[in-house]
């Protein structure tokens, strides 16, 4: 267990971070970037779980600690030798997302088929899950970059873009199983 007893440390004044290797990097760094944006999404569902209770306030708690999982995924390179370490760093499986897959089509059975396209709101769960969403799509967006730049564990990345979905069924259960969604109306101001 990490014991944090000094919360600032003056290492990162001049506008560098440690990476989970140990190596530095500007805070800009597209790898920063990306963890960073796993972790807004992370207090975007903070936000959520003050509107949730029972089982979804369980799954967004799930979530949560998925997305610290993720992060600590993202902050270590892969060096192609994580097998090797002593001690290999944590990182993100495919388990994870079949256990989205598995809440989603569970979610999206109680649902009728969208007809329309929906505009984030409704209820105040819903509205705070549709933001979830689309930071969980920067962060996959971010993370797309990196992989094109770097190596990134192929799991991190599915999980990501399955994690948006989840949001979006989520985000209809809790608009009384899609009947409080709000509708687009194409051109409805012109």
């Amino acid at each position: 267990m990490v014991v944090l007893n000094r919360i600032y440390t003056r290492t990162g004044d001049a506008g560098e971070t440690a990476l989970g290797d140990g190596a530095r990097v500007a805070k800009h760094a597209l790898r920063v970037s990306a963890y960073g944006t796993v972790d807004e999404t992370n207090a975007t569902i903070g936000l959520a779980r003050l509107h949730a209770e029972g089982e979804m306030d369980a799954a967004l708690g799930r979530i949560q600690n998925d997305l610290f999982d993720l992060g600590a995924d993202l902050c270590v390179p892969d060096a192609g030798r994580d097998a090797e370490a002593e001690y290999p760093p944590l990182r993100m499986v495919a388990a994870q997302t079949e256990r989205l897959e598995r809440e989603i089509d569970e979610m999206n059975a109680r649902l009728q088929p969208l007809r329309s396209f929906i505009l984030p709101g409704g209820a105040a769960l819903a509205a705070h899950l549709h933001l979830c969403r689309t930071v969980a799509r920067r962060a996959e967006r971010l993370t797309v970059e990196l992989a094109a730049a770097e190596p990134v564990n192929a799991a991190a990345l599915t999980f990501l873009n399955r994690l948006s979905d989840w949001f979006f069924v989520a985000g209809r259960i809790a608009n009384d199983t899609g009947n409080a969604d709000v509708l687009w109306t194409p051109g409805a101001n012109r």
